[in-house]
């Protein structure tokens, strides 16, 4: 019998918990209605001089444990906005990664940069709740949806004003989500079954996206030369937690990661045709 992950444990709860969920759709749209106006979080990152650092919030994980079980996410967030982040990503998910809604409402009151809600969206749902609680963006993660699913839900974030980062492992991940539409694409390094990190799978997928994708790498970026690789394979930002949360010195943590020059990827959807004489 194949052994259970974490992807399979964290979405078994999620799944759950959306199914049990009794809200009528028409309460969760006068609710997202009287939220305040979104950020734009893709025009934050393209704007950003250079490599732009997306800037974690996170309590713990399931791998590694607890990381800062007692950060203060306004105090940190001031902290990342000080030193130069583009955005935010605070992760919501209580059970797995000890955070939770409040935790990004103190993050986004305390600066002005966009924030993206880090937890596992499952249902149209998810998404309501995402733009209520004031996030700016939303995480759809193609490996944990089917693709009517992850469809449904990107249209949606569109119609609620939400940015989508749309996470993908894998080419075939990958292709299904240019295949809805994504536009803000992040390659996550760590493999969501094993939480084991790959430092060539970002590398390896950046020449893959359509030159109009803003790209992120995601996980296991540990230092400025990390940045600097990732910039130089095309990669707008760099999605960092670990390693910023558990730093004595994060404002120099994060000044290493940015600013590194871009480097032109990705392909065209068809070559130019040939000039006839």
């Amino acid at each position: 019998m194949a052994s259970r992950t974490y992807l399979a444990d964290i979405l078994d709860v999620h799944r759950r918990r959306a199914e049990d969920d009794g809200r009528p759709v028409s309460a969760l749209e006068a609710e997202a209605a009287e939220a305040p106006s979104p950020r734009r979080f893709t025009d934050a990152l393209a704007a950003a001089d250079g490599l732009a650092v997306i800037a974690e919030i996170k309590r713990r994980s399931p791998s590694k444990g607890d990381l800062d079980p007692t950060l203060d996410p306004a105090g940190l967030a001031g902290e990342y906005a000080e030193a130069g982040a583009a955005c935010l990503s605070v992760l919501t998910d209580t059970d797995f990664f000890g955070g939770s809604p409040d935790d990004l409402a103190r993050a986004r009151a305390a600066c002005d940069l966009p924030v993206l809600r880090k937890d596992f969206t499952v249902s149209e749902a998810d998404v309501y709740d995402t733009r209520i609680m004031g996030a700016d963006a939303v995480l759809l993660i193609v490996a944990a949806l089917e693709h009517d699913e992850l469809e449904r839900l990107h249209t949606l974030a569109g119609a609620l004003g939400l940015d989508a980062l749309v996470e993908v492992h894998d080419t075939d991940e990958l292709e299904r989500a240019i295949g809805v539409g994504a536009t803000l694409v992040g390659v996550n390094q760590r493999n969501l079954r094993t939480f084991e990190v790959d430092h060539d799978r970002a590398s390896e997928l950046a020449s893959l996206m359509p030159l109009d994708i803003v790209a992120v790498a995601e996980s296991g970026v540990r230092n400025g030369a990390d940045a600097a690789r990732l910039a130089d394979a095309g990669y707008r930002a760099v999605l960092v937690g670990e390693t910023l949360v558990t730093s004595t010195q994060r404002a120099t943590a994060l000044a290493e990661m940015r600013g590194h020059p871009v480097a032109q990827r990705g392909v065209t959807a068809s070559p130019p045709a040939p000039t006839r004489a």
